[in-house]
């Protein structure tokens, strides 16, 4: 059989963001590692010029669920073949392309978000809810999700075949005064613990222990904890919410 030659691949691409992230999440530290798992976290992508006429998102509306697909700005640009992902612990590895892991060649994301609205009265701005993108985030593309053609609830889904078990999350009374003084505490307080329940702490942190983890939400500093209670179980213990220091 005669094949044509093909055209040599191109040795390299050049893409320009399109727009910026601005988000709940102030470090990367802390942030699920999946979207949607933190509903109660809002973002905003700020569209920047020339892609910040309205007419790029002319229709958008109309769909309820975008693909962003972005760049892991914050990870480093070296990369290896074999990882560890978080939800295998230990030092099981599996290939890069295997996994979601910041740490690939290209440093691209693909983000599953909920659109709450656009607004288009300075420029254009997408509201979001879901995101597991840390504010400053470059964003490359947008596109509509059809779930008719990218929902496959059959597919094998391998070493992650269920979403993370969720940790019991309690506040101290210190913590629970602080967000009861906020206007947006209780909007503060489902976020933080959707995100704790997670267990943001290393993956080979799996048990109670005495340290104190900071994670960074907003405007604040949030110091937890795990602790076993009575039967055993772990849990995460707020300790306090401080306003956040200077970065």
């Amino acid at each position: 059989m005669t094949t044509t030659p093909s055209s040599p691949a191109p040795s390299g691409f050049s893409m320009t963001p399109i727009g910026v992230i601005e988000s709940d999440y102030p470090d990367k530290f802390g942030i699920p590692r999946q979207p949607g798992l933190a509903p109660a976290a809002r973002a905003r992508l700020v569209l920047t010029p020339p892609y910040d006429d309205p007419l790029a998102v002319r229709g958008l509306a109309a769909f309820s669920h975008l693909w962003l697909t972005f760049v892991f700005h914050l990870s480093p640009e070296r990369w290896t073949p074999l990882v560890r992902p978080p939800r295998l612990g230990g030092n099981a590895r599996v290939g890069v392309f295997a996994s979601r892991s910041t740490h690939r060649p290209n440093r691209l994301g693909l983000s599953l978000v909920e659109l709450l609205g656009i607004d288009t009265r300075d420029g254009v701005c997408l509201l979001l809810r879901g995101a597991d993108l840390v504010s400053g985030t470059p964003v490359l593309d947008i596109k509509p999700y059809l779930p008719w053609a990218e929902a496959r609830p059959e597919a094998r889904t391998g070493f992650a075949p269920q979403a993370p078990p969720h940790f019991p999350v309690h506040f101290s009374p210190e913590a629970e005064a602080t967000l009861a003084a906020r206007g947006d505490g209780d909007s503060l307080h489902e976020l933080i613990t959707q995100v704790l329940a997670q267990d943001p702490r290393p993956a080979y942190r799996n048990g109670a222990e005495s340290r104190i983890y900071g994670v960074r939400l907003r405007d604040v500093d949030v110091r937890f904890r795990a602790e076993a209670d009575p039967a055993g179980d772990i849990r995460q213990w707020v300790v306090e919410i401080v306003a956040a220091s200077a970065p």
